[in-house]
C-alpha cells in the first residue's frame, strides 16, 4: 500500500505473551496491519484513542515524509545497512512508568547503549527525510519548545532526539489525574507480572503511515553488529 511517511520503530515480537496483552489493549496490530481480539475489558476509547494509531511500538527515528528523489525501497535498503552495523542491545528489562499524564513502559537500567542506537537510527538515514514544511513548524512549536528542543527539531525534524531521547512504549493518551491512577493500577495487575527481564532489543522495524492514519510494519531488520 502507499505510505505518507515512514519512520524508524521499536516494534516488540508478537509472540511475547506481554506484547500480545499491549496489543490487544491498544486496539491495533502494527506488526499484523489488523484490529486484534478486544480484551475482556477493554479500556475506556479516551485512554487508548490517541497512540492506537501506532500500536505497540517505541519510536527510534519519528515518522516523516520521504525527501524529494528518495523512494521506499531505496530507505528500506538504508536502514537494512544500518542494522548490520547496529549491535543487539540487552537490558534488565521493562517497568510501568509516568510520562508526564499518559503511562509508558520504560527501560530499567542502563540507557547508554539504547541512547545510542536511538541517534544512529536518527542520524544515518537522516537523507531520506524531507524537511518539516511551515505548517508541521508552527505544530511543533506550540508546546514553546526549549532551545535544545528547537535547535533538534530543525536538525532532526524533531524535538525529542539525541540527549532529549527517552525510549517509551506507550499505553495510554494523556489522561485526567483519576483516570491516570485507575488506569496505572490495572495496567500493574494485569501487565506488570508479565513485563520481561532482561529485555534484548535485537531488530529495528521500518513501519509506514496509511491512508487510515494508522502504522504499519514494512520490514524487520536484524541488528547484527558486534
Amino acid at each position: 500500500m502507499n505510505f505518507r511517511r515512514y519512520g524508524i520503530y521499536h516494534l516488540p515480537v508478537e509472540s511475547e505473551e506481554w506484547a500480545r496483552f499491549a496489543t490487544r489493549w491498544l486496539g491495533w496490530d502494527a506488526c499484523a496491519g489488523v484490529t486484534p481480539v478486544p480484551l475482556a475489558a477493554a479500556p475506556a476509547e479516551e485512554v487508548v484513542r490517541t497512540p492506537r494509531r501506532y500500536g505497540l511500538h517505541a519510536t527510534l527515528k519519528p515518522p516523516f515524509h520521504l525527501a524529494e528523489g528518495k523512494t521506499a525501497e531505496a530507505l528500506s535498503e538504508a536502514v537494512e545497512a544500518l542494522a548490520g552495523r547496529l549491535a543487539p542491545v540487552r537490558l534488565d528489562g521493562l517497568g510501568l512508568a509516568r510520562i508526564g499524564r499518559f503511562l509508558a513502559l520504560r527501560p530499567v537500567g542502563d540507557e547508554t547503549a539504547l541512547n545510542a542506537l536511538a541517534a544512529e537510527c536518527v542520524r544515518a538515514p537522516d537523507a531520506f527525510r524531507a524537511p518539516p514544511d511551515a505548517e508541521e513548524l508552527a505544530r511543533r512549536r506550540q508546546r514553546r519548545l526549549s532551545a535544545a528542543q528547537e535547535e533538534n527539531l530543525m536538525a532532526w525534524g524533531y524535538p525529542h532526539v539525541m540527549d532529549l531521547f527517552r525510549f517509551h512504549i506507550t499505553l495510554s493518551g494523556s489522561l485526567e489525574p483519576e483516570r491516570l491512577t485507575e488506569t496505572e493500577a490495572r495496567l500493574a495487575l494485569d501487565l506488570g507480572p508479565l513485563l520481561p527481564s532482561p529485555y534484548v532489543i535485537g531488530d529495528i522495524a521500518l513501519v509506514g503511515e496509511g491512508e487510515d492514519n494508522r502504522f504499519r510494519l514494512i520490514s524487520r531488520h536484524p541488528l547484527r553488529g558486534a
